[in-house]
Protein backbone atom coordinates (compact mmCIF):
# COMPACT_ATOMS: atom_id res chain seq x y z
CA UNK A 1 0.00 0.00 0.00
CA UNK A 2 1.59 2.99 -1.03
CA UNK A 3 1.74 6.02 1.56
CA UNK A 4 -1.12 8.28 -0.12
CA UNK A 5 -3.04 5.02 0.09
CA UNK A 6 -2.37 4.84 4.20
CA UNK A 7 -2.99 8.58 4.78
CA UNK A 8 -6.44 8.91 2.41
CA UNK A 9 -9.31 10.30 4.41
CA UNK A 10 -11.79 7.83 2.93
CA UNK A 11 -13.61 10.92 2.04
CA UNK A 12 -13.92 10.93 -1.87
CA UNK A 13 -9.78 11.08 -2.26
CA UNK A 14 -8.33 13.38 0.36
CA UNK A 15 -4.81 13.35 1.47
CA UNK A 16 -3.77 14.32 4.63
CA UNK A 17 -0.70 16.25 4.08
CA UNK A 18 0.07 17.75 7.70
CA UNK A 19 1.99 16.07 9.72
CA UNK A 20 0.52 14.33 13.50
CA UNK A 21 1.71 17.17 16.53
CA UNK A 22 2.84 15.22 19.27
CA UNK A 23 5.35 15.96 22.48
CA UNK A 24 9.00 16.58 21.23
CA UNK A 25 8.12 17.09 17.78
CA UNK A 26 11.32 18.55 15.63
CA UNK A 27 11.22 22.38 15.92
CA UNK A 28 13.46 25.17 14.87
CA UNK A 29 16.49 25.70 17.74
CA UNK A 30 15.47 29.05 19.33
CA UNK A 31 11.25 28.03 19.58
CA UNK A 32 9.62 26.56 21.86
CA UNK A 33 9.09 22.97 22.02
CA UNK A 34 5.92 21.07 22.05
CA UNK A 35 4.54 19.75 25.17
CA UNK A 36 1.08 18.48 25.65
CA UNK A 37 0.11 16.89 29.10
CA UNK A 38 -2.81 15.09 30.41
CA UNK A 39 -4.10 17.22 33.20
CA UNK A 40 -7.61 15.53 33.59
CA UNK A 41 -7.25 11.76 32.78
CA UNK A 42 -10.70 9.48 33.51
CA UNK A 43 -7.68 6.61 33.77
CA UNK A 44 -6.84 8.28 37.18
CA UNK A 45 -10.29 8.64 37.66
CA UNK A 46 -11.10 12.20 36.68
CA UNK A 47 -14.60 12.42 35.04
CA UNK A 48 -12.92 13.70 31.75
CA UNK A 49 -9.77 13.57 29.60
CA UNK A 50 -8.11 17.33 29.01
CA UNK A 51 -5.07 18.14 27.89
CA UNK A 52 -2.74 21.29 27.82
CA UNK A 53 -0.73 22.29 25.11
CA UNK A 54 2.28 24.55 25.07
CA UNK A 55 3.85 24.94 21.88
CA UNK A 56 5.33 27.97 19.62
CA UNK A 57 3.31 29.13 16.36
CA UNK A 58 5.76 27.78 13.91
CA UNK A 59 5.90 23.94 14.84
CA UNK A 60 4.84 21.04 12.71
CA UNK A 61 2.66 21.83 9.96
CA UNK A 62 1.87 24.96 10.36
CA UNK A 63 1.27 28.71 8.49
CA UNK A 64 2.79 31.65 8.78
CA UNK A 65 1.58 35.08 8.02
CA UNK A 66 3.36 38.28 6.40
CA UNK A 67 3.18 40.32 10.05
CA UNK A 68 5.59 37.11 10.94
CA UNK A 69 8.58 38.94 8.67
CA UNK A 70 6.86 42.30 7.74
CA UNK A 71 6.04 45.35 10.72
CA UNK A 72 2.32 45.95 10.32
CA UNK A 73 1.96 43.29 8.01
CA UNK A 74 -1.29 41.29 8.03
CA UNK A 75 -2.08 38.33 11.16
CA UNK A 76 -3.31 35.17 10.56
CA UNK A 77 -6.54 36.11 11.68
CA UNK A 78 -6.71 38.26 8.68
CA UNK A 79 -5.82 35.21 6.13
CA UNK A 80 -8.43 35.35 3.13
CA UNK A 81 -9.84 31.88 2.93
CA UNK A 82 -9.21 31.87 -0.79
CA UNK A 83 -5.28 31.71 -0.45
CA UNK A 84 -5.46 28.15 0.66
CA UNK A 85 -8.44 26.60 -0.59
CA UNK A 86 -8.96 26.01 -4.05
CA UNK A 87 -6.52 24.75 -6.90
CA UNK A 88 -2.85 24.28 -6.20
CA UNK A 89 0.13 22.71 -7.49
CA UNK A 90 2.18 20.34 -6.71
CA UNK A 91 5.92 20.87 -7.98
CA UNK A 92 8.78 18.29 -7.14
CA UNK A 93 11.86 19.68 -7.01
CA UNK A 94 15.29 17.42 -7.89
CA UNK A 95 17.47 20.20 -6.64
CA UNK A 96 18.99 18.76 -3.51
CA UNK A 97 20.20 21.83 -1.99
CA UNK A 98 17.59 24.91 -2.61
CA UNK A 99 15.02 25.65 -4.67
CA UNK A 100 16.11 27.77 -7.57
CA UNK A 101 14.71 30.19 -10.43
CA UNK A 102 16.38 28.08 -12.47
CA UNK A 103 14.40 24.90 -11.63
CA UNK A 104 10.99 27.24 -11.41
CA UNK A 105 11.32 28.79 -14.88
CA UNK A 106 10.34 25.40 -17.38
CA UNK A 107 6.64 25.33 -15.05
CA UNK A 108 6.08 28.94 -16.05
CA UNK A 109 4.60 29.50 -12.66
CA UNK A 110 1.50 32.30 -13.10
CA UNK A 111 -0.14 34.87 -10.90
CA UNK A 112 -2.59 33.77 -8.11
CA UNK A 113 -1.26 30.19 -8.29
CA UNK A 114 -0.99 28.57 -5.16
CA UNK A 115 2.30 26.10 -5.50
CA UNK A 116 3.59 23.27 -3.13
CA UNK A 117 7.00 21.99 -3.27
CA UNK A 118 7.99 18.48 -3.13
CA UNK A 119 11.69 18.10 -2.03
CA UNK A 120 14.12 15.12 -0.65
CA UNK A 121 12.75 16.62 2.55
CA UNK A 122 8.94 14.63 2.82
CA UNK A 123 11.55 11.21 2.05
CA UNK A 124 13.22 11.79 5.15
CA UNK A 125 10.29 11.90 6.98
CA UNK A 126 11.47 14.91 9.11
CA UNK A 127 8.43 15.40 11.41
CA UNK A 128 9.71 11.75 13.28
CA UNK A 129 13.92 13.00 13.44
CA UNK A 130 15.47 15.40 15.26
CA UNK A 131 16.22 19.16 13.82
CA UNK A 132 18.14 18.98 10.50
CA UNK A 133 20.22 21.90 9.01
CA UNK A 134 20.32 21.08 5.42
CA UNK A 135 17.03 20.92 4.54
CA UNK A 136 15.88 21.91 1.08
CA UNK A 137 14.27 25.53 1.03
CA UNK A 138 13.25 27.89 -1.37
CA UNK A 139 16.46 30.56 -2.12
CA UNK A 140 15.63 34.26 -1.76
CA UNK A 141 16.05 34.08 -5.54
CA UNK A 142 13.58 31.60 -6.28
CA UNK A 143 11.77 33.65 -3.65
CA UNK A 144 11.89 36.97 -5.45
CA UNK A 145 10.68 34.95 -8.63
CA UNK A 146 7.64 33.75 -6.81
CA UNK A 147 6.81 37.31 -5.74
CA UNK A 148 7.60 38.58 -9.29
CA UNK A 149 5.50 35.82 -11.11
CA UNK A 150 2.35 36.84 -8.51
CA UNK A 151 1.94 33.86 -6.39
CA UNK A 152 -0.69 33.35 -3.65
CA UNK A 153 0.50 30.93 -1.85
CA UNK A 154 4.06 28.58 -1.34
CA UNK A 155 3.74 25.44 0.65
CA UNK A 156 6.84 23.29 1.42
CA UNK A 157 7.51 20.36 3.30
CA UNK A 158 10.11 21.62 5.96
CA UNK A 159 9.12 23.53 8.63
CA UNK A 160 10.81 26.53 7.35
CA UNK A 161 10.89 28.34 3.71
CA UNK A 162 14.47 29.69 4.72
CA UNK A 163 17.36 27.87 5.00
CA UNK A 164 19.03 27.13 8.26
CA UNK A 165 22.87 28.15 6.98
CA UNK A 166 21.48 31.13 4.66
CA UNK A 167 18.42 32.95 2.90
CA UNK A 168 15.94 32.78 6.36
CA UNK A 169 15.04 36.17 6.65
CA UNK A 170 15.95 36.52 2.76
CA UNK A 171 13.33 34.50 1.84
CA UNK A 172 10.92 34.80 4.10
CA UNK A 173 10.67 38.30 3.74
CA UNK A 174 10.53 38.30 -0.37
CA UNK A 175 7.64 35.87 -0.45
CA UNK A 176 5.62 37.94 2.62
CA UNK A 177 6.57 41.09 1.70
CA UNK A 178 4.88 40.37 -1.10
CA UNK A 179 1.39 38.78 0.73
CA UNK A 180 2.00 35.50 -0.01
CA UNK A 181 0.50 33.54 2.51
CA UNK A 182 3.47 30.61 3.59
CA UNK A 183 2.67 26.74 4.62
CA UNK A 184 5.29 24.62 6.15
CA UNK A 185 5.90 21.44 7.62
CA UNK A 186 3.62 19.38 4.76
CA UNK A 187 4.55 15.64 4.23
CA UNK A 188 4.19 14.89 0.32
CA UNK A 189 5.69 12.30 0.51
CA UNK A 190 2.52 10.76 -1.32
CA UNK A 191 1.69 13.26 -3.59
CA UNK A 192 2.34 13.30 -6.77
CA UNK A 193 3.26 15.96 -8.85
CA UNK A 194 0.62 18.26 -10.67
CA UNK A 195 -2.28 19.60 -10.17
CA UNK A 196 -4.61 19.09 -7.04
CA UNK A 197 -7.47 20.63 -4.71
CA UNK A 198 -5.91 22.35 -1.49
CA UNK A 199 -7.89 22.93 1.94
CA UNK A 200 -5.67 23.77 4.57
CA UNK A 201 -6.92 25.78 7.46
CA UNK A 202 -5.05 27.24 10.19
CA UNK A 203 -6.10 28.57 13.74
CA UNK A 204 -7.23 32.11 13.65
CA UNK A 205 -5.40 33.60 15.75
CA UNK A 206 -5.70 36.97 16.59
CA UNK A 207 -2.73 39.46 15.12
CA UNK A 208 -0.77 35.74 14.68
CA UNK A 209 2.53 35.81 13.32
CA UNK A 210 1.58 31.94 12.59
CA UNK A 211 -0.57 29.30 13.88
CA UNK A 212 -0.67 25.57 13.61
CA UNK A 213 -2.74 24.25 10.50
CA UNK A 214 -4.53 21.30 9.01
CA UNK A 215 -3.96 20.70 4.87
CA UNK A 216 -5.69 17.87 2.75
CA UNK A 217 -5.10 17.73 -1.12
CA UNK A 218 -7.23 15.90 -3.61
CA UNK A 219 -6.86 15.28 -7.34
CA UNK A 220 -9.21 17.15 -9.35
CA UNK A 221 -10.78 13.89 -10.43
CA UNK A 222 -11.06 12.84 -7.18
CA UNK A 223 -8.93 10.16 -7.57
Amino acid sequence: MCAAETRASGERGWIEVSVPLRSGIVHWPDNPPVRIERMLDMKRGDVANVSKMSLGSHTGSHMDAPVHFVRDGEGMDRMPLGATMGRARVIEIQDPVSIKPDELGPHAIGRGERVLFKTRNSVRRWWEDDFIEDFVYVSQEAARHLADRGVRTVGIDYISVGGFYEDGPETHQALLGADIWIIEGLDLSGVDPGEHELICLPLKVNDGDGAPARALLRAPDGS
